[in-house]
C-alpha cells in the first residue's frame, strides 16, 4: 500500500512538472514571436541601399567607418516627413519617408524610400544636399515630396528657397521609384489636383488691360498651401505667410504676414497684391493653377 502511494506521488509530481514546462514553453514563444512583429511593424529599421551601398538602420541609425580602422564615420539617420497610402496597388497601406546620410565632408544627403507594407524596402532616390524638406503625400498611388533647394549657383550658406516637387510612382517588381514628368499637355487630371499637392511656382500675371507681369527672377515666387488652413510663400526678398479660405471655387487669403527685410527693386509687394486680390481658382490639364482677380481684372498662373 505504501509503495503505491509512493508511486502515486512520484507521477503526480511529474505530470505536474510536465505541465508547467509547457506552460513557460508556450508564453516565452508567444511572448517572443508578439516581441518580434511589434518591432518589425512599429519601426522603420531595415535594410536600405543609400548611397551605392547596404545601409541597415537600427533604432534608426547607422555607424559605419568609411574604411578599415577608420575614426570618422558614414552616419545614416531616419529623418521622418512621413506619408502614408498605397503605392503598390495592394490594398496594404505603405510608408514613406526621408533619411539623410552624413559622410566625411560637410554634406547632409537626404534620400526618399519606402516600407511596403511596414516590412519590405524599395530602393532609395536622391533628393540633394543639405535641402529643406516640405510635408510630403501620396496620392492616388503617386508619392509627391516636397522640398526647397537653392538657386544653381548659390553656396550652401544661402537658405533654401526654391520650391521643388518630385512625383515618383513606384515599380512593384523592381521596387524602384521612377519620376512622372510633370507640365505638360493632357498629362495633369484637373479632377484629381489640390491646392496642397505641390508647391506652386509663379509663372506670370495677365491683365484684362493686355498687361503681363512676369518675376524677374525665375523660380523665387513659390506658394505652398498646407492642411491647416495656412500658407506660406516665399518671394525675391522677403517670406509670408498666413490663412486661406476655400468655398467651392472662390478662394480669400487673410492675415498675411511678412518678414521686414527691404530689397531694391523688388516684386514682393506686387505679389502680395496679387493674392489678396484673388478670388476663384482652377486647375488645368497642363499642371497649372489658375487665379482669377477680382472684378475681372486678370489672371494669376502658377505651375
Amino acid at each position: 500500500m505504501n509503495i503505491i502511494k509512493k508511486l502515486g506521488v512520484v507521477f503526480g509530481i511529474a505530470i505536474f512538472a510536465i505541465i508547467i514546462a509547457g506552460v513557460y514553453k508556450f508564453n516565452f514563444t508567444n511572448s517572443d514571436i508578439f516581441v518580434k512583429d511589434e518591432t518589425q511593424i512599429n519601426t522603420h529599421d531595415g535594410l536600405y541601399f543609400i548611397g551605392g551601398a547596404n545601409v541597415f538602420l537600427e533604432n534608426g541609425i547607422s555607424e559605419i567607418p568609411p574604411a578599415p580602422n577608420s575614426a570618422s564615420k558614414i552616419i545614416t539617420r531616419y529623418f521622418g516627413n512621413d506619408a502614408k497610402g498605397d503605392l503598390n496597388g495592394d490594398g496594404v497601406e505603405d510608408i514613406a519617408f526621408l533619411l539623410t546620410q552624413e559622410t566625411v565632408g560637410s554634406g547632409a544627403f537626404f534620400y526618399v524610400v519606402a516600407l511596403l507594407g511596414g516590412k519590405t524596402p524599395t530602393l532609395s532616390v536622391f533628393l540633394g544636399d543639405r535641402i529643406a524638406p516640405q510635408p510630403m503625400s501620396i496620392k492616388n498611388g503617386i508619392l509627391v515630396v516636397n522640398y526647397a533647394d537653392r538657386n544653381p549657383g548659390e553656396s550652401f550658406t544661402v537658405q533654401p528657397s526654391l520650391g521643388k516637387s518630385l512625383y515618383l510612382k513606384l515599380d512593384p517588381k523592381t521596387l524602384q521609384f521612377g519620376e512622372v514628368v510633370q507640365n505638360f499637355e493632357g498629362e495633369a487630371d484637373p479632377e484629381r489636383m489640390t491646392l496642397d499637392m505641390t508647391t506652386w511656382r509663379w509663372i506670370r500675371t495677365t491683365y484684362n488691360n493686355d498687361t503681363e507681369v512676369l518675376p524677374r527672377t525665375e523660380n523665387k515666387f513659390t506658394l505652398t498651401f498646407k492642411n491647416d488652413k495656412t500658407f506660406s510663400v516665399t518671394t525675391d526678398c522677403n517670406g509670408m505667410g498666413g490663412e486661406y479660405t476655400v468655398t467651392g471655387n472662390k478662394i480669400t487669403f487673410e492675415k498675411m504676414v511678412s518678414t521686414l527685410m527691404y530689397c531694391e527693386g523688388s516684386q514682393e509687394s506686387d505679389f502680395a497684391k496679387m493674392l489678396t486680390e484673388t478670388q476663384t481658382f482652377l486647375f488645368t490639364s497642363k499642371g497649372e493653377l489658375i487665379f482669377g482677380l477680382k472684378n475681372d481684372s486678370g489672371s494669376v498662373v502658377f505651375r
